[in-house]
């Protein structure tokens, strides 16, 4: 066993505090990793204020880990202590389903573990997230950072970056496509960036027109404001695909509108039952979609990171002491960030 330190909340409504555990010792096929930079993601105060239900305490949020190898299993070939590395979402799963033969760790078929809030499938502990230290994870869920991208505004690429990058990917965006991005935070404004490298025509929705300019700055190609019915009027019929990143309930209808028949809505932001409901003539009508995709598997993260490095795509960040993550959790919830924090773990360490 390990010492580590970190930041956890010991309740649903405690601040984030200082928290002293254990990591585990090293087994034959993990990596020992030094964290430098965590970001920041909306989940981490979900699971810390127990909005999904489910929470175990104490909390360690984050599973945007940048940082370098101190350690390596007997059995670990594919790292070197010194290696720059990443580690996203998973720190898990049963590797021998469908789903993970397939490299799609994220539907394993027997549950992922999850970077923080999981369960170990050894030992039965529950996982300890980013906003610590050190990490112990399995070398299968441990990922290479390219040279070319800059290591703390990389962290959010192994969430919000692949949340974007995986249904693009998967659902065939490419050069010619309109692609509309709905919403432009986190998750929204990596969207843009993606679909313009895959050679999209980009359209951002947003319901302010004071977003307008920093659309076009994220490289959007068109601003349309969703409140404005003269403008959602004229996109009708118009988009190939949709990429849905708004986290709180919305009304579907108008958007789907905006497909061409054969269109795909994809959802990446919302897991609440969609309401108001759709009506089924919007789809019926057109032969239009609405999908769902969640992150991505370790190969696909892995090809995201490659892929920002080729293109030259990072996360907007606003670097951030640990010490200052309650404040940052306010800040977050007022939509007061552009676009992810990410945690300079130096600050914990000469804390």
């Amino acid at each position: 066993m390990a010492q580590a330190k970190g930041f956890a909340a010991q309740s649903a409504t405690s601040p984030l505090a200082p928290f002293n555990f254990e990591r585990r010792a090293l087994r034959a096929d993990d990596v020992a990793i030094e964290i430098d930079y965590c970001g920041v993601c909306h989940s981490d105060i979900h699971t810390a204020e127990n909005d999904w239900g489910g929470s175990v305490y104490p909390v360690v949020p984050g599973h945007e880990i940048i940082g370098h190898v101190t350690a390596v299993g007997s059995d670990v070939s594919r790292f070197k202590v010194g290696d720059i590395v990443g580690v996203g979402c998973l720190v898990d799963s049963c590797k021998h389903c469908s789903a993970c033969d397939d490299g799609l760790e994220q539907y394993c078929l027997n549950g992922f573990v999850g970077t923080y809030n999981g369960q170990d499938k050894i030992d039965g502990t529950i996982t300890y997230g980013g906003y610590s230290d050190s990490i112990v994870v399995h070398e299968r869920f441990v990922l290479s950072i390219p040279e070319a991208l800059d290591p703390a505004s990389a962290a959010p690429i192994l969430c919000a970056g692949i949340t974007t990058y995986s249904p693009l990917k998967h659902f065939g965006v490419k050069a010619g496509d309109k692609v509309g991005v709905l919403g432009m935070g986190g998750l929204g404004h990596m969207g843009v960036k993606f679909a313009k490298a895959m050679g999209a025509e980009v359209t951002i929705f947003t319901r302010s027109e004071s977003k307008v300019a920093e659309a076009k700055k994220q490289g959007a190609d068109h601003v349309v404001i969703s409140t404005d019915p003269e403008q959602m009027a004229a996109v009708a019929g118009t988009f190939n695909y949709l990429l849905d990143t708004i986290p709180v309930q919305h009304d579907l209808n108008p958007y789907l509108n905006c497909l061409k028949y054969d269109g795909v809505h994809i959802l990446v932001g919302l897991i609440e039952p969609m309401d108001p409901p759709v009506h089924a003539a919007n789809l019926v009508l057109k032969r239009r979609v609405i999908a769902g995709s969640l992150i991505g598997g370790l190969p696909e993260t892995q090809e995201v990171l490659d892929f920002c490095a080729e293109h030259g795509i990072t996360c907007d960040v606003e670097m951030l002491a640990m010490q200052d993550i309650n404040q940052a959790y306010e800040r977050m919830k007022k939509g007061d960030v552009k676009y992810r924090f990410v945690i300079d773990m130096a600050s914990l360490k000469n804390a």
